[in-house]
C-alpha cells in the first residue's frame, strides 16, 4: 500500500520545528553573563571601551581572556565573582561558586592594527568602520506579538520561569542550571499547537522526581505557556531520570556556544558571531541587532509577515559590502528592498540610533537578545 500525506509525521502543509532555551545557570550562559558584566563594568566607566572578553568555566577554574582597550580602570575579579554570585552559584560545598572560583586573567589590549580600522579619522575609511568582517542576519515573524517564532519565544519564558520560581517558595529545590525545549506544530507555515515540551531543572537531591514532573505540568507549564499549553502535550520532564549535578561543577561553559538560543531558535539564519563579551563597534553584536530593528519594521509595516535581513562587513570599512532582504514569500521583496534603501547601516550610525554606548548588556545575556521588551532595537 503506498503511503499517504496522511500517514506521514510532516503531512503536507504541516511540520514540527523545535527550538531550545537555557537558564542562566546553564554554564556557557555563566561564561555569557560574566562577560557582559565586564563589558557594561568598562562602559559605565568609559563607553569608548574596547572590549572583546572571552570566559571559560569548569569546576573551580573561570579563565578570562582577551582583548580590552579603556580609561576605565575594573576590577575583573570581582566582577566575575559578583556575576557568579547573582546567577546563584553560592554553594560553599560544590567546586563552583562565587567566592571559592580561582580566576585565571589573560587580557591584553587590542590590537593597534583594529584600532585604526574602527576609530575615526585612523584608518583608510575615515568614518568608523567595522570592527571585523562578517555576516549577520535579522529575522522577525508575525507569529507571535513579539514578533519572534513560537517555539524559542515558549522555551525561553519556561526556561526565565524555572529562574523565577528557583528565587521564591516552596520551589527552593530548583538550582541553577537547567534547559528547556519546545516543539509546535506548524500548518501552512502558522502555528497551531504544542506537540512536545522538554524541561529539565537542576534540582536538589532531596526532591522527589514525582514532585518535579508535577510541578512542571501541574504548575510551571500552564501558568507559562498560558493558551497554548494543553493536555495533548506530551511532557519530558528531566528525561535521564535525575538532574543533580550541574552547572560548571558538572560542566564546561565557554562563551559564545548559545548563538542559537541567543537569536531565533534555528527559525533564522544565523552568520556565526557571538555576540555576548563585545563592544558594539564589533558588527557581529551591534550589525545583528540592527539587522532584528529592520525585520521589525517591515512586519510593522506590513510588508511582510515574515522576513530576514542579511549584511555583510569587511573590517576598517564603515558601509556594509551586501544587504539582502527575504520575505519567504510573505510579501514583497522589491518593495522591502526599496524600504531599507535608506536605512543607515554604518556601526556609528547604529551606535547612536540605539545610544549603545551605556552598560545595558547584561539584561541582553540570558532569554534570548530579541523579544524583549526595553531593549531599543525592539522599539
Amino acid at each position: 500500500m503506498n503511503r499517504t500525506d496522511a500517514d506521514s509525521p510532516n503531512p503536507a502543509g504541516s511540520y514540527i520545528f523545535t527550538s531550545e532555551s537555557v537558564t542562566e545557570g546553564h554554564p556557557d550562559k555563566v561564561c555569557d553573563y560574566i562577560a557582559d558584566s565586564i563589558l557594561d563594568a568598562y562602559i559605565q566607566q568609559d563607553p569608548r571601551s574596547r572590549v572583546a572578553c572571552e570566559v571559560l568555566c569548569k569546576e573551580n577554574i573561570l579563565i578570562l581572556a582577551g582583548e580590552i582597550t579603556s580609561r576605565g580602570s575594573v576590577d575583573l575579579d570581582a566582577v566575575a565573582r559578583r556575576a557568579i554570585r547573582a546567577i546563584g552559584y553560592t554553594d560553599p560545598a560544590m567546586p563552583f561558586n562565587a567566592d571559592g572560583v580561582t580566576i585565571h586573567q589573560f587580557v591584553s589590549r587590542q590590537s593597534p592594527e583594529i584600532a585604526q580600522g574602527v576609530d575615526p579619522d585612523r584608518g583608510l575609511d575615515t568614518d568608523q568602520g567595522a570592527g571585523d568582517q562578517g555576516i549577520m542576519f535579522g529575522y522577525a515573524t508575525d507569529e507571535s506579538p513579539e514578533l519572534m517564532p513560537l517555539p524559542i519565544l515558549l522555551a525561553h519564558r519556561l526556561a526565565r520561569g524555572l529562574a523565577e520560581d528557583r528565587r521564591k517558595a516552596p520551589y527552593t529545590w530548583l538550582r541553577p542550571d537547567g534547559k528547556t525545549q519546545v516543539s509546535v506544530r506548524y500548518e501552512n507555515d502558522r502555528p497551531v499547537a504544542l506537540t512536545d515540551v522538554v524541561v529539565s531543572p537542576q534540582h536538589s537531591a532531596s526532591i522527589a522526581r514525582e514532585e518535579i514532573v508535577a510541578y512542571v505540568t501541574g504548575s510551571l507549564a500552564p501558568r507559562i505557556l498560558g493558551d497554548w499549553f494543553s493536555k495533548d502535550i506530551r511532557f519530558h520532564v528531566n528525561p535521564t531520570g535525575s538532574f543533580v549535578l550541574g552547572g560548571p561543577s558538572a560542566d564546561a561553559g565557554v562563551t559564545g556556544r548559545k548563538i542559537i538560543v541567543d537569536t531565533y531558535g534555528g527559525a533564522g539564519r544565523h552568520g556565526g558571531g557571538a555576540f555576548s563579551g563585545k563592544d558594539p563597534s564589533k558588527v557581529d553584536r551591534s550589525g545583528a541587532y540592527f539587522c532584528r530593528y529592520i525585520a521589525r519594521q517591515l512586519i510593522g509595516q506590513k510588508l511582510a509577515r515574515k522576513a530576514e535581513i542579511q549584511i555583510s562587513y569587511a573590517i576598517g570599512i564603515s558601509k556594509p559590502l551586501s544587504v539582502k532582504v527575504d520575505t519567504f514569500g510573505t510579501g514583497d521583496d522589491a518593495a522591502a528592498a526599496e524600504f531599507i534603501q535608506n536605512m543607515d547601516f554604518r556601526p556609528a550610525a547604529i551606535i547612536e540610533r540605539f545610544d549603545l554606548l551605556r552598560p545595558i548588556y547584561c539584561q541582553t545575556t540570558n532569554y534570548g537578545h530579541f523579544g524583549k521588551p526595553g531593549l531599543p532595537w525592539e522599539q
